[in-house]
């Protein structure tokens, strides 16, 4: 599986971030951090899978990643070493009538527009703004879904307890993908896009094989990506989605989950 020289050559690993690859506190351990640098040095591809758009990932480090990072829940991928899109699977005109049907039913709903190269808000109020402040997003008001530069990577409605009837309303448009959650926001992705595909996506374009296409990840929205990989890692304290789809069953975030993923993979290889 691997090459002769060096054990983890073309073997792809792709974390989601927040609850995996970081502890509670915010930070990604020492021992992580070492575990990643043996994977790497012996050939092993590190990587994050994230929710976050490419205007709010502000992570980075050579250090710990050296492939292109997912983001948009696997819509892009992005090269931050060569500042370079290596793919982005976004939403184009086929979204707006999905959007707009959710406007009708719910006028005055903030929704948030992810273009690649601007950022854009509808009807924004206290929430959304707290939301873009908090990732150091800069964005721009809009009227209009029209109005928003695309294509979208992703666009985030703000249901405020309604997000099970705005998923009823996408439900009508097969068009779209959207995440299926039970809180406030709503993701709304293009047809066909999860975090699972991304990642059979990224592993062909590395030349990894999907035999050795790894993934870890704690939440829901993780689900695809775990499925899709050769192996799914999750935290012990990952969620019930996620743990019932794992495939390996890692320590916590807060004890290592990346480190321990990285000793099973040693084992494997």
């Amino acid at each position: 599986m691997c090459g002769d020289n060096m054990k983890f050559e073309k073997v792809l690993l792709a974390s989601d971030f927040d609850g995996t690859l970081k502890n509670d506190d915010g930070k990604i351990t020492d021992d992580v951090i070492s575990a990643i640098r043996y994977f790497m040095a012996e050939g092993g591809l590190f990587t994050v899978c994230t929710g976050r758009i490419y205007q709010g990932f502000h992570l980075y480090s050579p250090e710990y990643i050296n492939a292109p990072v997912l983001l948009g829940n696997g819509a892009m991928a992005y090269d931050y070493e060569n500042d370079k899109v290596i793919f982005n699977d976004a939403i184009g005109d086929e979204g707006l009538e999905a959007i707009n049907d959710v406007l009708k039913a719910f006028p005055g709903t903030s929704v948030e527009f992810y273009n690649f190269n601007e950022v854009c808000s509808l009807n924004l109020n206290n929430h959304s703004e707290q939301h873009f402040t908090s990732q150091g997003i800069d964005f721009k008001r809009i009227n209009s879904p029209e109005e928003a530069p695309r294509p979208w990577t992703k666009v985030m409605i703000l249901a405020h307890g309604k997000s099970a009837e705005v998923q009823r309303i996408l439900d009508l448009h097969p068009e779209v993908n959207y995440l299926k959650t039970t809180g406030d926001y709503v993701e709304v992705l293009k047809k066909g896009v999860d975090k699972g595909t991304g990642l059979l996506k990224l592993a062909r374009a590395l030349g990894c094989k999907e035999t050795d296409t790894y993934a870890a990840g704690d939440g829901y929205n993780d689900v695809e990506m775990l499925v899709a990989a050769q192996g799914g890692f999750v935290p012990e304290n990952g969620s019930k989605e996620a743990l019932a789809v794992a495939k390996h069953i890692t320590r916590s975030n807060n004890d290592g989950c990346i480190a321990h993923a990285i000793k099973i993979l040693d084992e494997i290889y």
